[in-house]
């Protein structure tokens, strides 16, 4: 999950190397915390928040498959 993250938000912003995603694990919700350079963090947000949240769906569908719920929180 967390390198479909990563190589997700890699491809999408100006600084990949500037990309740190981390993971805090319990036991039926894993949170997914995505770091971007600030002036990158428009492009994975997206207008009206289109592009955040369709990573989230793609995480959510992911998750579903390993029977474990994923939240992404996108961290300044």
């Amino acid at each position: 999950m967390k390198e479909l993250i990563k190589y997700i938000a890699q491809s999408l912003v100006d600084n990949p190397d500037s990309v740190e995603v981390s993971e805090v694990l319990g036991e039926q919700t894993s949170v997914i915390e995505l770091r971007v350079a600030k002036e990158d963090l428009g492009k994975v947000i997206g207008k009206q928040g289109r592009t955040a949240k369709a990573m989230r769906t793609i995480l959510s569908a992911a998750s579903t498959k390993l029977r474990k719920r994923a939240v992404l929180e996108i961290i300044e």
